[in-house]
């Protein structure tokens, strides 16, 4: 983590469920622009059309920061969306228990004035890259960052999948499982933790794969390089026929992939800012909210 400077230039992105009204959304701004800082809010024609997720051309250059109003998912969307810009973001907590999204409305002011006074850390949270190639395709139909995991899961029919993990080309192990993670240190106390997963410090470089409920007794996660290239293939079904599968991005972006189709994951070359502003360690944090 680094300390950084007071911040000047906020901009705030709400999820509308949590704050219909944006009755929170007005309450910071107004408190910013008192403080004389200057606040910028999403508007609906800054989204785009398709999924109605932040466009990041509508950011202004000058941010040095990112409110995002929601819970984890809408984190992880605005991670995903503004991967391309390198300002960190600050989650503040409009639902329900998230690890991501560490303010609560109780302390919203509290935290504010940490951002202004420049009382702050910055952790670098590494990200996925997935790319979807379509049977022996050598260019990738689809190329998408995750900053918690990239999900592998049936789609449609509730038969098995089964399907072939290389690693750096090395064939690993031929699976039959209702689907595999691919999750990062961050991702590691999502849908990877439900899995039988492990835990991993979110500052820790690495990738963990987890099977989703395999038909074996002896198949675990694996805890790889972040070096490492994983390739999951996926095959013909049991009964020869074609599998049809979904590739899920952070819960968010999906991608249908079909027997004879491959998707490679790999450490991304750019990573999420997490702004913390709590003392508690990554531990103790983790057992209040286990316990």
């Amino acid at each position: 983590m680094q300390e950084n400077r007071a911040v000047e230039n906020f901009y705030i992105i709400t999820n509308r469920s949590k704050d219909p009204d944006y009755q929170v959304t007005n309450q910071i701004r107004d408190f910013l622009q008192k403080k004389g800082k200057n606040c910028y809010i999403q508007q609906d024609n800054q989204k785009r059309k398709e999924k109605g997720h932040t466009d990041s051309t509508g950011v202004p250059e000058n941010i040095d920061c990112v409110l995002v109003l929601g819970g984890d998912g809408t984190m992880l969307q605005a991670a995903a969306d503004l991967a391309d810009l390198t300002v960190p973001f600050l989650g503040i907590n409009l639902g329900t228990l998230g690890f991501l999204a560490e303010v609560n409305k109780t302390d919203i002011e509290h935290a504010l004035l940490r951002l202004i006074e420049g009382d702050y850390e910055i952790e670098k949270r590494m990200m996925l890259t997935g790319d979807v190639f379509q049977e022996d395709r050598d260019m990738p139909e689809d190329s998408t960052q995750a900053l918690n995991d990239i999900v592998i899961t049936r789609k449609g029919s509730l038969q098995i999948i089964i399907f072939t993990i290389s690693v750096n080309g090395q064939f690993l192990h031929r699976y039959s499982a209702d689907g595999m993670i691919v999750a990062t240190p961050t991702g590691s106390t999502g849908y990877n933790l439900s899995a039988g997963g492990p835990v991993v410090d979110p500052k820790a470089q690495l990738m963990v794969i987890s099977p989703i409920c395999p038909h074996s007794m002896q198949h675990s996660s694996i805890v790889l390089s972040p070096e490492d290239e994983v390739t999951i293939s996926i095959d013909t079904g049991h009964d020869g026929t074609v599998q049809e599968v979904e590739a899920s991005f952070d819960g968010n972006h999906r991608v249908t992939l079909r027997t004879g189709d491959r998707i490679v994951i790999r450490r991304s070359s750019r990573t999420t800012g997490i702004i913390k502003l709590s003392r508690v360690s990554f531990l103790e944090s983790l057992h209040n909210k286990m316990g």
